[in-house]
């Protein structure tokens, strides 16, 4: 069965959609410990990586690996909550889809700490 909100188009679809990212946005801040830090340590990065010295490509990086971490942040929490719908019972593939999206959290997070390395190095 095909979703009922799939036959809407134009600005109808653009407004349900941004909409629905808002209450996702809401959902994760209120539910996810993680989510929480992270767009704390954003609201202090952000501004910290426009007032740094660096150049304006330098500036985008540094902005954009911090967003990073917040997309990636998202992208595991839904696949948290979609493997607690199907179960929260310990199982091996549940486990594995959880560590996984914790380990590109990880990534991310690592990613940052080189991005500003680098830019503010050189």
């Amino acid at each position: 069965m095909e979703s009922p909100y799939k036959g809407k188009t134009g600005l109808k679809r653009l407004w349900n959609a941004f909409g629905y990212s808002l209450a996702g946005f809401r959902a994760a801040y209120k539910h996810e410990d993680a989510f929480r830090q992270e767009i704390h340590l954003a609201a202090v990065l952000i501004p910290l990586a426009l007032w740094l010295p660096a150049t304006q490509i330098g500036k985008i990086l540094m902005v954009s690996s911090v967003l990073l971490v917040i997309i990636v942040e998202l992208l595991n929490s839904a696949i948290e909550a979609t493997v607690d719908r199907i179960s929260i019972e310990d199982h091996d593939l549940a486990k594995r889809a959880k560590d996984i999206g914790s380990s590109a959290v990880m990534l991310s997070l690592i990613n940052v700490a080189i991005v500003w390395g680098l830019v503010l190095l050189y």
